[in-house]
């Protein structure tokens, strides 16, 4: 005969209530109580299902004690009442084990100094846990401490439970956002939580205790096998809840386990799932900006500025959007324009015609008035058209829009990179500069010296460099009102020609000649030397640029860096 007994002995613990604070204790927690631990318990059989809670203790000596019990009961027994024949003492775990019993122990003292073998075969065959007490044990006492416990943590869990109805209270009046009500939702619950809608596209993740490649890999793919009802769905144990938008399904909020082989949701994330969804649906109402573009912002922003934790978080965080991220080319564009009031609009149009157009892409407002767009092209998808739909459209909303283009890149990860080129154009482009004849936009081979010193502006080194070449002169011009400078333009501009500068200024060439020997007199320069020349010329498209930025775009005679009373 097989011998199912185990020699299993619960752990011990001097603080009662350590083990079971915050949850309904088990069957384990209990036998940890000094006031059993005093028995010596031996786990007998059942020692996989220590983890069974228990609601309530019962003492009994009767031989059916099931129709006294409603389940989850920890059953006290010196077995006195066992009956004596092996089927007896079956139907007597079978009714305990139906009930169910969260477990039942047996005092070896009196009748019994050894647990019986059809009690431990009965036990054994039902899983219902069996555990021998060596020593004498007040139950009387074992009933007062557990149910004290018991009491003190389901007060404890209302108290619990009505902190969680205040704190989504009190989001829901304060008018949070998503991203908060998300956020307040993994950090109540210990969970992480996901919003999907209902193309399945996870729109916000807040993670718990897991990356974000671990919680939206293969997303899609996942959440179409869990149904679209509320409570605790699939294989996989999600537990969701549906959120609304005007009386309709738009969405759910899911709720991931804590791992593969985790425990089942306790009674608080499940509370903390249903107010986030409630929480949620009036959010809908008060932020009417689909939350699609929401998603794409903050996608977008974490790619622009390297936010992600790893290259693996980027990915499935696009591809949980619906961008494809394999054997994909990618393109950043930026859309600069005068005045961010029309971004919004701008926004919904370039999406929707970039959609309709077969094109892949995240479209989202990276900074007021600055909107950013990320194209997925295929191997031999050309890109020119979908860049030439967004400038064709922009600039017929926004006339005065500025469109700038970065690099190709293969890897999702460079998309910052492609981000950063597209700045460095927009930073060298003034408004009102034309565009070539044959594009839309704007890209890198544009900036020539000019737009190079225009994005240089800000930067005093260079104002510095253009007032010491040239401050004499102008200040010549000031005091004298001569034309020395506009003479020098038009010779260099001539590259040197005499006769070319004297012809397009309208001037005598002995004019010419005069002026520019006092120009290399006031400049203590020699106009005959190629460096000299090409300083000048930077400093004069210096003071170009910086007269542009002053006047706002419509040239000025001021000279740099003083006033027009000086």
């Amino acid at each position: 005969m097989n011998d199912h007994r185990t020699t299993a002995h619960p752990p011990r613990t001097n603080d009662p209530g350590a083990a079971t604070a915050g949850h309904t204790p088990t069957v384990a927690d209990v036998l940890a109580l000094p006031v059993l631990a005093a028995g010596q318990p031996r786990v007998v059989t059942g020692v996989t299902h220590l983890d069974r809670p228990v609601r309530w203790v019962h003492i009994t000596e009767l031989t059916d004690p099931a129709s006294f019990l409603k389940g989850g009961e920890l059953v006290l027994t010196t077995g006195m009442p066992l009956p004596d024949d092996p089927a007896g003492v079956r139907r007597y775990v079978d009714e305990l084990a139906d009930v169910p019993a969260a477990a039942l122990v047996i005092e070896l003292v009196r009748r019994y100094h050894r647990p019986p073998d059809a009690l431990v075969h009965a036990c054994h065959a039902r899983g219902l846990p069996l555990i021998a007490l060596a020593k004498d044990v007040n139950f009387l006492e074992v009933t007062q401490v557990v149910h004290s416990l018991i009491l003190g943590n389901q007060a404890e869990a209302m108290r619990r439970t009505q902190r969680i109805h205040e704190a989504f209270t009190t989001l829901t009046l304060r008018g949070a956002g998503p991203e908060e009500v998300m956020r307040a939702a993994a950090e109540m619950s210990g969970h992480t939580v996901v919003l999907e809608n209902l193309m399945h596209q996870a729109l916000m993740c807040e993670p718990s205790g897991n990356t974000v490649e671990e919680v939206l890999r293969d997303w899609e793919e996942r959440s179409r096998q869990i149904p679209f009802g509320a409570g605790t769905s699939g294989t996989a144990g999600w537990l969701v809840a549906a959120v609304e938008y005007q009386g309709e399904r738009w969405g759910r909020v899911v709720m991931l386990p804590a791992g593969a082989d985790g425990p089942a949701f306790a009674p608080e994330p499940v509370t903390v799932l249903e107010r986030t969804a409630m929480a949620l649906t009036v959010a809908r109402l008060i932020h009417p900006t689909p939350w699609e573009r929401t998603a794409h912002r903050n996608a977008l922003q974490d790619l622009a500025g390297q936010r992600h934790r790893s290259p693996e978080d980027a990915r499935a965080r696009v591809a949980a959007l619906g961008l494809p991220t394999e054997d994909r080319r990618y393109r950043a564009l930026l859309v600069d324009l005068p005045t961010a009031d029309k971004s919004t609009v701008l926004e919904g149009r370039l999406s929707q015609e970039l959609r309709a157009a077969g094109a892949q892409a995240l479209v989202g407002e990276l900074a007021p008035g600055r909107l950013g767009i990320l194209l997925a092209l295929r191997p031999t998808q050309p890109w020119r058209p979908a860049v030439e739909q967004v400038g064709s459209s922009t600039r017929a909303l926004v006339p005065q829009a500025i469109v700038t283009l970065g690099s190709e890149v293969t890897d999702l990860r460079d998309s910052a990179r492609s981000f950063h080129e597209a700045a460095r154009v927009a930073e060298a482009t003034p408004p009102g500069q034309p565009l070539p004849p044959d594009r839309s936009f704007h890209e890198l081979s544009d900036i020539g010296l000019r737009r190079l010193l225009y994005a240089l502006r800000e930067d005093t080194r260079i104002q510095d460099y253009a007032e010491r070449r040239l401050g004499r002169l102008i200040d010549h011009d000031f005091r004298h009102g001569s034309e020395l400078l506009t003479t020098l333009r038009l010779y260099l501009d001539a590259a040197g020609n005499k006769t070319t500068a004297a012809r397009r200024g309208g001037l005598s060439r002995e004019t010419v000649y005069q002026r520019l020997r006092t120009i290399e007199r006031l400049l203590d320069c020699d106009l005959e030397s190629g460096e000299n020349c090409t300083e000048l010329h930077v400093a004069l498209t210096a003071l170009d640029v910086f007269r542009f930025r002053a006047d706002g775009g419509q040239g000025s005679n001021l000279p740099l860096g003083r006033a027009a009373d000086d």
